[in-house]
């Protein structure tokens, strides 16, 4: 999609500190970070939300989550604990129109439910 700001970002039309990219994903670093490690992974390809992911092409989500349990020992949150967030639709306070998961970590963070 032309004015997705996460396929410019994985197209590397718009700059941002990547810490992880292979033929599938890309993750990089929140610009508005809730906590000292906040990286967002992508899928490259474009999907709207976690429910526009066709049952098919589900393995991405897969490596992605894989990707997550590296950067969070690359970043040292690993052994305390961090947090993977899926906003998945308006009500669930999802901004970006891209398929994305928040890696959070690196302080103690509230409980949600």
């Amino acid at each position: 999609m032309s004015d997705c700001i996460f396929c410019k970002i994985a197209n590397r039309e718009i700059p941002s500190e990547v810490v992880h990219e292979d033929d599938q994903a890309i993750a990089f670093k929140d610009i508005n970070p809730v906590a000292p490690v906040h990286i967002l992974v992508i899928p490259k390809k474009h999907y709207a939300t976690l429910d526009a992911v066709p049952p098919a092409e589900l393995g991405v989500v897969g490596h992605i989550h894989g990707i997550i349990q590296q950067l969070a020992r690359d970043f040292g949150v690993a052994g305390g604990g961090y947090r993977v967030l899926n906003n998945c639709g308006p009500d669930a306070g999802q901004v970006v129109f891209h398929l994305h998961f928040h890696l959070i970590g690196g302080r103690t963070l509230t409980r949600l439910v």
